[in-house]
């Protein structure tokens, strides 16, 4: 799932290379993404994360709460080990960096399809991604001292579509009156956000989420 038609056709070339790989659908945006997902049951997911609508992760969350038999693989051009993190917790079995080799894609793609996560160059079965999770929450919240436990949980929908306002620029007012919410509640909903991204105000979080392709700036025009 990705929106540029370039993009997926390399990506469908490379799928092709394997006989035992059928391609049976290509999205160009997150809602479409999980549209297709149910009216197709695909087994294996290729999810970009900067999707138009509803980014990669969003979808991904969605779907895999949803759909236990599909699994998910997270391409992203922000590679980073928070954002890996993100994507684990999303309930992706796979992250990959967009230049990942064909090779070690398809590898992924059959690792992922027999129930197994492809992780760092590592395949971990359920039980190995708990520990592994932990170990990394552990080391990114290392210098975070105010209420670790609490600041590395994923977004809510309601958080994201605060943040992706936030990134137009709209005030606390200007937002209370687009989502029909009360102005208290998006100062609650924003002190959620900026804890749980570990940043110190607004811009930073904006800041966060456009380098991470979870909001794109064609969004915030």
């Amino acid at each position: 799932m990705d929106d540029h038609p370039l993009f997926r056709g390399g990506l469908r070339g490379v799928l092709e290379l394997d006989d035992a790989i059928e391609v049976i659908g290509e999205a160009q945006d997150g809602q479409e993404a999980l549209d297709m997902a149910h009216a197709l049951e695909p087994q294996v997911i290729l999810m970009d994360v900067n999707l138009p609508l509803i980014n990669g992760l969003q979808a991904t969350r969605e779907l895999t709460s949803q759909r236990q038999n599909t699994a998910v693989i997270i391409l992203t051009a922000y590679h980073d080990d928070e954002q890996m993190l993100h994507a684990v917790r999303a309930g992706a079995f796979g992250y990959f960096p967009k230049e990942v080799a064909p090779a070690e894609l398809l590898n992924a793609i059959r690792t992922v399809s027999g129930g197994n996560y492809a992780i760092n160059d590592q395949v971990l079965a359920k039980p190995q991604v708990a520990s592994w999770l932990i170990t990394q929450f552990e080391t990114i919240q290392s210098g975070v001292e105010d209420a670790p436990e609490e600041s590395f949980r994923s977004l809510s929908a309601r958080e994201m579509e605060i943040l992706r306002l936030i990134t137009r620029g709209l005030s606390n007012k200007e937002i209370a009156k687009a989502l029909g919410i009360s102005r208290q509640t998006v100062k609650n909903h924003m002190t959620s956000i900026l804890r749980k991204l570990a940043v110190n105000d607004r811009t930073q979080a904006a800041v966060y989420a456009l380098r991470r392709g979870w909001i794109r700036l064609q969004d915030t025009k």
